[in-house]
């Protein structure tokens, strides 16, 4: 038998206290990568040589990233641009004044998987970008603020909804938070787009990512002949932020806010 903790209600994983700190640590250093990335991300930049600095600093720091050869993807990280939903391979693109970026980083410390992304802006960002960028960090805290023991499922995916609709944006249906733990993804699959008060309950001890991709035209994607990039089918914005997280006695702990106070599209 494997160290993984085998309990599982409704195929998710239970953890124990002690994974929690497991799951703190590798949190905390994906979090800190992030932090680190904030002076880096400007115009003139390739992406390629921001995914440099991600996989130096994840070595550096006696961990490694989860990415690099995971289903033959060779980089340690998805750093995805404006009509870019998720998945987008780093490359000789150069950031342009007004670009938006979502990096997305899992680092593995001690076989603890940390997972997490932001938004950051390069340069001056139009008003309808950083509108986008601050309705998709809303949603996302929304959905992370409807996490406590008794809760279901689709509670997350509900409360991001409503976020969204108010803001005339849409949600990515087609892409999903997940579970994880020492495994990169596990049960359960979070939809963003949930219906309250449906799917399996919240127990303590279950750890998964909330990540909602929100848009500024519609909810539909296609993916690029890479196998990889998901792209907005209407080439409108799209903006995604990302928390791993653990649901508590008392609700929830965010493992992957960041140490340098970074983590709202207003900070970067």
């Amino acid at each position: 038998m494997d160290t993984l903790t085998d309990k599982r209600v409704n195929g998710i994983r239970i953890h124990t206290e002690e994974d929690f700190e497991g799951m703190r640590k590798a949190g905390r250093l994906a979090a800190a990568c992030l932090d680190m990335l904030a002076p880096h991300v400007q115009p003139g930049v390739t992406t390629a040589s921001l995914d440099d600095l991600i996989r130096e600093f994840v070595l550096d720091h006696g961990a490694h990233s989860a990415t690099i050869g995971y289903r033959g993807y060779r980089h340690a990280s998805c750093i995805s641009l404006n009509h870019v939903i998720c998945h987008g391979i780093p490359s000789d693109r150069v950031l342009k004044d007004g670009d938006i970026a979502n990096i997305d980083v899992t680092v593995v410390v001690d076989g603890w998987h940390g997972d997490t992304s932001r938004m950051y802006k390069a340069g001056e960002v139009k008003r309808k970008a950083s509108r986008l960028m601050d309705v998709t960090h809303e949603a996302m805290m929304a959905g992370i603020a409807a996490v406590k023991p008794g809760a279901h499922l689709g509670d997350i995916g509900a409360a991001i909804v409503e976020i969204a609709h108010k803001n005339r944006v849409s949600v990515v249906e087609d892409f999903c938070g997940h579970g994880l733990g020492r495994v990169f993804h596990d049960e359960p699959s979070v939809v963003h787009a949930g219906r309250k008060g449906y799917g399996p309950e919240l127990l303590p001890g279950m750890f998964f990512t909330i990540e909602p991709m929100l848009n500024l035209g519609k909810k539909d994607h296609k993916v690029l002949s890479d196998g990889w990039t998901a792209v907005t089918r209407d080439s409108t914005l799209s903006a995604q932020f990302e928390h791993s997280i653990g649901v508590t006695e008392e609700g929830y702990e965010i493992f992957t806010t960041s140490p340098a106070g970074l983590h709202t599209p207003h900070t970067l």
